[in-house]
């Protein structure tokens, strides 16, 4: 069982940044791919990044170029940069690790935060 744990959430104006952070314990972190994915209130779970074994990232077209997911093994810790936010970005962000699946989608996810709360005013 992985614990994973979200911070860094908040307010923001549009067009304002905030970093999440999601760390985990124990010392298999560098053997997880992991995610981020928010919900809004009433909608679905939608994955906006993912990171690989070996570092490549993927996004959703909706945070492109806004957004960046990095991982620092050091710190069992992985981060979603998010600049130029949206009032649209507005949603719970969770963060999830896989061992082995690692499709994009929330159905490939094992392991999942409690989730950090964006919240980006007009």
């Amino acid at each position: 069982q992985v614990q994973l744990m979200e911070s860094g959430g908040g307010s923001v104006q549009a067009g304002g940044s905030l970093r999440l952070s999601c760390t985990a314990p124990g010392n298999t972190f560098s053997r997880y791919c992991m995610g981020w994915f928010r919900q809004a209130p009433g909608k679905e779970r939608d994955q906006v990044a993912r990171i690989l074994h070996d570092g490549s990232t993927a996004y959703a077209d909706s945070v492109m170029g806004r957004f960046t997911i990095s991982k620092d093994n050091t710190k069992n810790t992985l981060y979603l940069q998010m600049n130029s936010l949206k009032p649209e970005d507005s949603a719970m962000y969770f963060c999830a690790a896989d061992l082995s699946s690692c499709y994009w989608g929330p159905g490939a996810w094992s392991y999942w935060g409690q989730g950090a709360q964006v919240t980006v005013s007009s």
